[in-house]
């Protein structure tokens, strides 16, 4: 029974030191194996400079709607708006952001302006682009489209002029600046100032034809959703 034993123990300390001299022979967190190469199993150093954040803003070639409140400062032309006040202002749409600097977009709003008893409005329907600035929380951005403005003027008599009450519909454009701040992947809130160009053809009540310029700053606050 002492001769099994002693047995035992005898291979139990063979195999600790066994363990031992490979422990010692290999430094698994910093050199490797004794008589390897320099640096072979060395972890990879730490990254240069700091780390990019991840972008917050809706991912390239997904769709979004988009809407806006806002108000409108009519132009102040002699042939337009002269003396028309401020008014309000919505438009709403949906475009896709094709690539990190360019979204296509189309959309469909109204803004109009009183002086009294005159009243202008308009209804523009648009298709435009917008070029971006990348930013993963903060993009701004320059915009520009054409589309199809539905106008209407209806400006009282008066003893030296006959008044108008028509309709209109004109091709028209616009030009934009504006920024998004994501909140995350899905959702920005927006500020976005545009100029409309619009300048349609009106009947006064004597028959004449008579050109007005119907366009102005819309400036707004919206909301941004990609889904």
């Amino acid at each position: 029974m002492r001769k099994h034993l002693a047995l035992v123990l005898a291979g139990l300390f063979v195999a600790a030191t066994a363990v031992t001299a490979v422990a010692a022979d290999y430094d698994r967190y910093e050199r490797g194996p004794r008589g390897g190469s320099p640096g072979e199993y060395a972890p990879p150093p730490p990254p240069r400079g700091e780390q990019v954040p991840p972008p917050r803003h809706a991912l390239y070639g997904q769709p979004y709607f988009f809407a806006h409140l806002g108000i409108f400062d009519p132009n102040d032309d002699a042939d337009g708006l002269r003396g028309y006040d401020s008014g309000s202002t919505f438009d709403v749409g949906f475009g896709s952001r094709v690539g990190p600097m360019f979204a296509f977009e189309g959309s469909f709003g109204a803004h109009g302006s009183d002086d009294g008893s005159k009243e202008a409005r308009v209804a523009p329907m648009t298709i435009g682009g917008r070029f971006i600035i990348p930013n993963p929380f903060i993009e701004p951005y320059v915009g520009a489209g054409l589309g199809l403005y539905f106008s209407s003027l209806d400006e009282a008599p008066t003893p030296v002029f006959s008044g108008i009450d028509d309709t209109s519909s004109d091709f028209g454009g616009y030009l934009s600046a504006g920024l998004d701040m994501w909140l995350n992947q899905r959702v920005a809130l927006n500020f976005e100032g545009k100029y409309h160009f619009v300048e349609p053809s009106f009947q006064t009540n004597a028959g004449n034809d008579v050109d007005v310029n119907l366009g102005g700053w819309a400036v707004n606050l919206g909301v941004r959703v990609a889904f």
